[in-house]
């Protein structure tokens, strides 16, 4: 009898254990990343809401500037979709946005996914924050409102380290 060896084609043992432990350690390390995803989707939605805040802070300054008062320091209302917004220097009003029912007017927000809040001890006078519902200031998620200065602009800003 002849022996002849047969080529065998194949993966042995050692080979998948080893294939298989080098993916478990690659699982290990990218689990976190893909974890935490619902933390950069609510940074994500604080930059839309900024980028929604300028863009209808300019309408309502727009809206001013046609009505010849965006130089006004004292609350003037100016009217935005049927509804009147005060503003100060031409953008809205700080002071008197108090809830998300009063940004509706010039900014399309769901008053259910989000609070509005300008009484808090971390605020001056003259700002609001926009923060997910059921949040406040120190959970630091939010976008902030500072009313504009004179010939300014308003500051608005993200905070989002505690997302």
């Amino acid at each position: 009898m002849k022996n002849q060896m047969t080529n065998q084609k194949g993966f042995t043992l050692i080979e998948l254990i080893i294939v298989i432990v080098i993916l478990g350690i690659l699982a290990v390390t990218a689990a976190p990343r893909f974890i935490d995803l619902q933390t950069d989707a609510r940074a994500q939605t604080l930059e839309g809401v900024k980028a929604a805040l300028q863009g209808s802070s300019q309408l309502v300054y727009a809206k001013a500037a046609i009505a010849g008062v965006q130089s006004s320091a004292t609350a003037v209302n100016v009217t935005v979709n049927g509804a009147a917004v005060s503003t100060v220097n031409g953008y809205p009003n700080a002071a008197v946005i108090t809830s998300a029912a009063n940004v509706v007017p010039f900014l399309d927000l769901s008053t259910g996914d989000f609070a509005v809040i300008n009484v808090d001890t971390t605020l001056a006078a003259g700002e609001f924050i926009i923060a997910f519902a059921g949040e406040t200031a120190t959970n630091n998620c939010y976008v902030r409102y500072v009313n504009a200065g004179a010939n300014a602009a308003p500051g608005i800003t993200t905070v989002a380290t505690g997302c």
